[in-house]
């Protein structure tokens, strides 16, 4: 049976300018399905049913209906702050906090008329690579709820996977987008460095931090993406390419062009971890390329090399990161214990060994560059594993969680620290039905390349049909 939620991004947009569905009745068909399924899935901490109507119906009556994303609903990722609404960060220590102002890329995806329906799940502060805080139940993963649905943005992946959003942003400082994306069947888009005004990345630690769309279609992502690069101050967009407004979507849309791509399959993990690609992965990654075969795209095969200043340095700025969380003394005890481990040793850290890792990870951003120049975009698996079961990760023991986490997600943080953009793409399935993808990274500012092989290969594999069985 029809209903709404089975419509793209795209094609509720084209109803909604058409007049067939106001904001408010889409805003109420998700609501519906927000109170009866999130109790089971974790998607949503929070929900804003009487603030979603209102503000719907102030969309309809008052923003043009030329907005970007005019009357869609969203939800926002519960570490960026909505005045008036509860802000957890994912932590016991902010449980009932309610912040008094936005964080500005909340007033950016306002800006481009989104409706906000509440915050979707993340772990504490969003450091881990899953999501199951302690305030609230875990994010479990639609395809088998046994399953979770990686992190940080897994509420989100959990809420646009199961059908109770369109699509819907998220942040990625080592993954967080695209883990979450890769293990719930969709399409996770991690921007370049400097390409979204209100999230740069060029304020954060290691230029790690960017936002980024997660949704079922290429075209959704990019008309995610396009708003959030339109709606801000281009002030600190410094790597960004001059920008002709919704570029991107017309890029995933059209979908145009051949390509040469580099194929790698090792990480800069692999000398300090036990890293092992499953044959789900594999399979992946061989399903990829023969598609992109067929579609006349050059294909190469790489080795990123030896790395072994690279797991240092990156644990360092993670653990450096986690310094400033706001947490003293008795404060410290509610804190997770992978959280309490990275704020002590962040504290603990001389700054010679800050500075040290800081220009140890710069020499390997330039060497990644390089490495990738001859290609306009890199295939890797998007994770070494297929989705993890819910508790797999060690809750008390730090150090083993960190290396769970590098072994599930190897092929992510390097993206982040070289600044470069990255579109995860649910090309297959496991033999249990469970969704795998492959990450394509592209060239500074190169999200249209990404784009358009992906709106390419959507065309083949047609992912954007697959949903989970029961929802």
């Amino acid at each position: 049976m029809f209903e709404l939620h089975h419509l793209t991004a795209q094609e509720q947009a084209e109803w909604l300018r058409r007049g067939d569905i106001s904001p408010v009745e889409l805003a109420e068909h998700y609501l519906a399905r927000i109170e009866r399924l999130n109790p089971e899935l974790g998607a949503f901490t929070t929900v804003t049913a009487d603030a979603a109507r209102a503000r719907a119906a102030r969309v309809l009556a008052e923003v043009p209906r030329a907005a970007a994303l005019w009357g869609l609903p969203i939800g926002d990722k519960d570490l960026n702050r909505r005045a008036g609404v509860r802000t957890t960060f994912g932590s016991r220590l902010f449980e009932q906090f309610v912040p008094d102002e936005s964080d500005e890329v909340v007033e950016a995806l306002d800006a481009a008329g989104a409706v906000s329906l509440g915050k979707t799940h993340a772990p504490e502060f969003g450091f881990p690579s899953y999501t199951e805080s302690k305030v609230a139940p875990p994010a479990v993963n639609p395809w088998d709820t046994r399953l979770g649905a990686g992190g940080s943005s897994g509420g989100a992946a959990v809420a646009v996977s199961a059908g109770l959003l369109p699509f819907a942003p998220g942040s990625d400082g080592g993954g967080s987008v695209r883990i979450p994306a890769a293990a719930t069947g969709l399409v996770g888009l991690k921007a370049a460095r400097g390409r979204v005004p209100s999230g740069s990345g060029l304020d954060r630690l290691g230029g790690l931090v960017v936002p980024g769309p997660l949704a079922r279609t290429v075209a959704d992502a990019a008309m995610l993406l396009d708003a959030l690069v339109e709606g801000g101050n281009y002030a600190f967009a410094t790597r960004a390419p001059s920008w002709d407004g919704g570029a991107l979507l017309n890029a995933a849309v059209r979908g145009e062009g051949r390509f040469q791509l580099g194929v790698l399959t090792s990480s800069p993990w692999d000398e300090a971890y036990e890293i092992g690609l499953h044959p789900d992965a594999t399979a992946a990654v061989e399903s990829a390329l023969r598609e992109l075969n067929g579609l006349g795209h050059g294909l190469e095969s790489f080795d990123l090399g030896s790395t072994p200043e690279y797991p240092d340095a990156f644990r360092t700025l993670w653990q450096a990161g986690a310094a400033t969380v706001p947490a003293e003394g008795a404060e410290l005890d509610l804190l997770e214990p992978l959280t309490a481990w990275l704020v002590r040793r962040g504290r603990e850290l001389p700054a010679r060994t800050l500075v040290e890792a800081l220009a140890t990870l710069a020499a390997f951003e330039r060497r990644v560059i390089s490495l990738f120049a001859p290609f306009d975009a890199v295939l890797t698996p998007a994770l070494a594993l297929p989705p993890r079961p819910l508790g797999w990760y060690d809750a008390e023991d730090p150090e083993r969680n960190f290396a769970q986490q590098v072994q599930y997600t190897p092929f992510t943080s390097f993206v982040n620290v070289s600044g470069l953009p990255a579109l995860v793409l649910p090309v297959s399935q496991t033999t249990d039905g469970l969704p795998m993808g492959v990450q394509l990274i592209g060239r500074p500012g190169g999200e249209h390349v990404l784009l358009s092989i992906g709106a390419q290969l959507e065309r083949r594999i047609r992912w954007h049909r697959r949903h989970p069985p029961q929802w």
